[in-house]
């Protein structure tokens, strides 16, 4: 309610998603953020561009810039340069062995909210990379969630992916493999899909008894064509088990720099309550840079607004103490 009502002061009206998620009326970000830049403006703050933070030099922080080198010696910084995730909009992680040499235990960074590799054949690729698959639900240890994801190239992406992407990484690190259960016709019971496989003309074709008695063709019958070679010998209730959880073995996480974030970052145990760094005093640190991991990218943001004001209080408090 709190970014909402921020949202509210910067002329962005809000809603409610059917999810839950919270989304600007005008379904884009760009009003928000050129208001917001007008307020820090008029508040004073002034926006240093193409300065790059090179790391510690004694007590003070060195930029490279257009015009050379700069050491300055801040009484106070907050360190907000993300994590690892879209280098190429500038969170490289490039920080962290700046501040590992300073003696602060980082978490490793990996792919939070990704996609995974599968070794789909050629001729699954070629035929259906890209493809949605629509009104399925998928299950891991995450939970049981309904919706789509995408075949890709290499293997699965999008929301109904990531939703299991932390359990299922992890599984990974620790097995070597994990696999995804997928739910094809999430809308007809186990029951119900045997009896209406059980009907069909055992003369007829393979693709008319999947189509008739269970509603799959395109890619859902070739995702269970690929994935059981031998699908069309099952009997009945074999298929329908099939059908409602079919496994997809995962080969690994998609690379971090395709992610939409990443866990790992600073532990925990190096801020004290106002996210300071205890081990540098003076210094703070907020958003994806902590060791801590989103379940999406909405919540990935109200996060790091978060973290940017309690960094922000702490800052407050410190300074007056010194």
């Amino acid at each position: 309610s709190d970014v909402r009502a921020w949202a509210q002061e910067l002329g962005t009206e809000t809603f409610v998603g059917t999810s839950g998620r919270v989304f600007p009326v005008a379904m884009k970000a760009s009003p928000l953020l050129r208001a917001w830049l007008a307020r820090l403006g008029n508040q004073g703050v002034v926006l240093k561009t193409r300065h790059r933070w090179t790391g510690f030099e004694g007590g003070g922080y060195r930029f490279e810039t257009v015009d050379g080198d700069l050491l300055i010696r801040p009484d106070a910084v907050i360190l907000a340069v993300g994590g690892a995730s879209w280098p190429r909009l500038g969170s490289d992680a490039a920080w962290v062995p700046w501040l590992k040499a300073e003696g602060i235990a980082v978490t490793e960074f990996q792919a939070a909210n990704c996609g995974f590799d599968v070794a789909w054949s050629d001729v699954f690729v070629e035929r259906f990379a890209g493809a949605p698959l629509k009104s399925v639900s998928t299950r891991s240890d995450a939970g049981t969630y309904q919706g789509e994801f995408v075949i890709s190239k290499h293997g699965i992406e999008g929301s109904l992916v990531y939703a299991h992407s932390a359990v299922l990484r992890e599984l990974i690190n620790r097995d070597g493999k994990a696999a995804l259960d997928v739910d094809l016709v999430p809308g007809r019971s186990f029951e119900r899909l045997v009896r209406d496989l059980s009907r069909q003309d055992a003369k007829a074709s393979f693709s008319n008894r999947l189509r008739k008695g269970a509603g799959l063709d395109g890619v859902k019958a070739a995702l269970l064509r690929e994935l059981i070679p031998d699908v069309n010998r099952m009997p009945p209730e074999d298929l329908a088990r099939a059908i409602k959880a079919l496994p997809i073995p995962l080969l690994r996480p998609r690379p971090i720099a395709e992610a939409i974030s990443s866990a790992g970052g600073i532990a925990w145990d190096e801020l004290d309550s106002g996210f300071m760094l205890e081990r540098r005093p003076g210094l703070f640190a907020a958003g994806e840079m902590l060791d801590w991991e989103a379940p999406t990218g909405g919540y990935l943001l109200t996060a790091c607004f978060a973290t940017g004001l309690a960094a922000a209080r702490g800052v407050e408090a410190y300074l007056k103490t010194e």
